[in-house]
């Protein structure tokens, strides 16, 4: 899977599967973000043993990720991980961060529509988001999206900063994720981006 996807704005945008080819991209676009952006992220990105171990995980079959480039600039990072055990193969979890000067242009909903259709090829039925407290857009934006809040799990993660922070899990049915997109796109004058 490799396509141009256009932003609001017109922007043509790559998005690709992620190889280890990619390394100092990734790495170039992790520490690139600003600390708020990093502030929730599950492990320092800016070290470059954990953007390699990142590309490694993915040999397992359990890690399916995607980058979004423009010239040669990744621009944005999502990921569905799957499950791996028995009673829960039909569940992933979806993670995505989008630079900054990208936000708000349509490319985390493009993006996401991705990471959908390589959960669906995964025979995923169920996708899982965790959020910390604190991030009120993305939450907002999972809900647009037909994400609900299944579980609050008090001071259970630790920011950068050290700071305790309730993690909210969010969950969705592949098929009304599907039903939101599609009906966004239709919604929308993005048609060229398909």
């Amino acid at each position: 899977m490799d396509k141009v996807v256009h932003l609001k704005d017109g922007t043509p945008v790559r998005i690709r599967p992620l190889d280890m080819n990619d390394l100092d991209l990734c790495l170039a676009f992790f520490q690139g973000l600003p600390e708020e952006d990093r502030e929730y992220l599950r492990a320092d990105v800016t070290k470059r043993s954990v953007v390699e171990q990142r590309i490694r995980e993915m040999d397992s079959g359990k890690y399916l990720r995607l980058i979004a480039l423009v010239d040669d600039q990744v621009i944005a990072d999502g990921a569905i991980e799957l499950a791996g055990h028995e009673w829960t193969c039909h569940v992933g979890e979806m993670r995505l961060i989008v630079a900054k000067q990208y936000q708000r242009r349509g490319l985390g909903m493009l993006m996401a529509r991705e990471l959908y259709s390589l959960a669906a090829s995964a025979k995923v039925e169920q996708i899982l988001v965790s959020i910390a407290r604190p991030q009120v857009a993305a939450r907002s934006i999972c809900h647009k999206l037909g994400f609900r809040e299944e579980v609050v799990l008090t001071n259970h993660i630790k920011d950068l900063s050290g700071h305790r922070q309730d993690l909210i899990l969010m969950r969705c049915d592949l098929e009304a994720i599907w039903r939101e997109l599609e009906s966004f796109f239709a919604d929308s004058d993005w048609r060229r981006a398909r």
